[in-house]
């Protein structure tokens, strides 16, 4: 069954930003290879430099040339052993990605080996997007690294950003000898992450495409994949959460936690790609040394910084971690409470010593009466524009907003809080529960939580879309929607106000022309969001 057709705004909103994307690659002469070439010369270490430093060629699985480098301690002598890192490239980026902080690893006393995954740049092979392939290549590249360095064979670690965070953690079910891993920015399930509340989060899935094929060579199998989900075939839906189901750590949970590797997740509140819920829920189930780290930001923005060599939190946490399980050293970690989160707003670090203490009381504002509302247009509401605006909403506070009394209630439904004498701590998930009804069988629903001022301005909080097949019209049934976890601080004087809508430019809408979106309060089942609190 193919869906009804996807809201015209969103084709250009999304062709925008893969342009973008596109524009932005050329601007830096990005560009792939169809073969393997001799890469760039390395980059001069400084006269004052204490690591070696050399680019080499890997043999990965089926002999696939992965150009790599490596990063020793300068002046190792013969025999002695050091602990090992990882590091394979995130999608669609250089060899040379982690020079800056595979330096400052080598001269803290590790061997880092740094891989171009399958199918970019120079390395051989095809995108297998973390398929098979790239796992045993994970491997192949421990092997080499064992038998052509002075790495100690029972202190391996791996580590990366995005999708080196995905194999990393892939990794890690697969061969006993990872330790410990820091997965940045990455997935625990890769399905839920582009796939959530069973609606396609499209302008994620064109930017990993487009950003794909300019920089490396798509397998056969992930251009299918590509066409099949932003093209809205349901028809191959179970055979794209199968494909996505291989590729996703969380399948390979009880291997990971057999094999025992301490794993330290970070990701950030905004994340386009991959939405903390799928990592934060990754992290419950891990039974080994873990640690959790949430920040503001976009995806991969929050270690950004660290890959240009600058002071970096995340980096800092990544070393501590491997300091502590690679080399044995006491600098606490261990003992610090493993969930770390760090406001939207301001503040420090607040410590939790599991995810379900987070946002411990909870809040709801009542969903009271009927309300009807039409599909097919963009109310103005909607979640920004994937990377740009949780990015600015990281440096410069300033989330996506919308003028709520003035949004059109002929296609949104609003329900407000009273307006909070106190700062109101929102942390962790909120939850939507409601009694929807439909003149279709299919459509779609996205939710917003907004700050809303004195003014009337409103500034995400956050949201979440949903979309429902196969119901029958007219017939009411229950709706029970996360809306993507985070940390804001609301205002005294302001309130909190939920605002649902049909089109959000992020997402392909399932919305026939002319449908019409009922939602109710039985007395029976009481409608309402459910906001998650610190205590005060």
């Amino acid at each position: 069954m193919r869906a009804p057709h996807p809201h015209r705004a969103l084709r250009t909103t999304t062709v925008g930003a893969v342009s973008a994307t596109l524009v932005a690659g050329a601007a830096f002469g990005l560009a792939p290879t169809a073969q393997a070439a001799p890469p760039a010369a390395p980059p001069a270490a400084s006269s004052g430099s204490s690591v070696d430093v050399r680019f080499v060629d890997i043999p990965g699985d089926g002999g696939t040339v992965l150009k790599a480098n490596v990063f020793t301690p300068k002046g190792a002598k013969p025999g002695t052993k050091y602990p090992s890192i990882v590091l394979p490239t995130s999608w669609a980026m250089p060899q040379i990605e982690y020079v800056a902080q595979a330096q400052k690893l080598a001269d803290a006393g590790y061997v880092v080996v740094s891989y171009n995954s399958r199918g970019f740049w120079q390395s051989g092979g095809e995108i297998e997007t973390a398929g098979p392939e790239d796992i045993a290549d994970a491997s192949k590249v421990i092997d080499w690294t064992l038998e052509n360095t002075s790495a100690d064979p029972s202190k391996v670690g791996m580590a990366g950003v995005s999708y080196g965070a995905g194999i990393s953690l892939l990794a890690a079910g697969h061969d006993k000898r990872v330790k410990a891993v820091a997965a940045m920015s990455g997935w625990g399930d890769l399905i839920d992450s582009i796939y959530s509340g069973r609606t396609q989060h499209a302008q994620a899935a064109a930017l990993l495409g487009g950003a794909g094929a300019l920089t490396g060579r798509p397998s056969a199998e992930l251009k299918e994949t590509l066409k099949d989900f932003l093209g809205s075939h349901l028809d191959k839906e179970d055979e794209m959460i199968a494909w996505g189901a291989k590729r996703s750590p969380a399948t390979y949970l009880d291997q990971i936690n057999k094999n025992g590797a301490a794993v330290m997740l970070g990701n950030a509140w905004g994340d386009t790609l991959f939405p903390p819920n799928q990592y934060a829920e990754f992290y419950e189930r891990l039974t080994g040394p873990k640690r959790l780290e949430f920040r503001p930001g976009d995806h991969a923005t929050a270690e950004a910084t660290g890959l240009l060599g600058l002071p970096n939190d995340t980096w800092t946490s990544t070393q501590r971690w491997f300091d502590h399980y690679l080399k044995g050293a006491d600098n606490g970690i261990d003992k610090e409470q493993p969930v770390q989160l760090k406001s939207r707003s301001k503040g420090d670090y607040e410590g939790y010593p599991d995810w379900k203490s987070v946002g411990p009381t909870r809040k709801k504002i009542a969903m009271a009466g009927d309300t009807t509302i039409r599909t097919n247009v963009d109310s103005g509401a909607n979640g920004g524009i994937a990377i740009l605006s949780n990015a600015l909403d990281q440096f410069l506070k300033i989330p996506p907003m919308a003028s709520v009394p003035l949004l059109p209630r002929r296609y949104t439904g609003v329900w407000e809080s009273e307006r909070y004498a106190s700062v109101q701590r929102v942390r962790g998930t909120a939850k939507l529960h409601t009694t929807l009804s439909s003149t279709k069988e299919s459509g779609t629903l996205v939710a917003y939580l907004y700050d809303v001022g004195p003014l009337g301005l409103g500034k995400l909080v956050s949201n979440a879309p949903y979309t429902f097949h196969g119901k029958t019209p007219g017939k009411p049934f229950g709706v029970d929607l996360e809306l993507f976890s985070t940390a804001y601080d609301v205002p005294a004087g302001h309130k909190l106000a939920l605002v649902v809508d049909t089109v959000d430019p992020l997402y392909i809408e399932h919305n026939p022309s002319g449908a019409q979106l009922t939602f109710s309060s039985p007395q029976a089942d009481p409608s309402y969001v459910s906001v998650p609190l610190r205590e005060q």
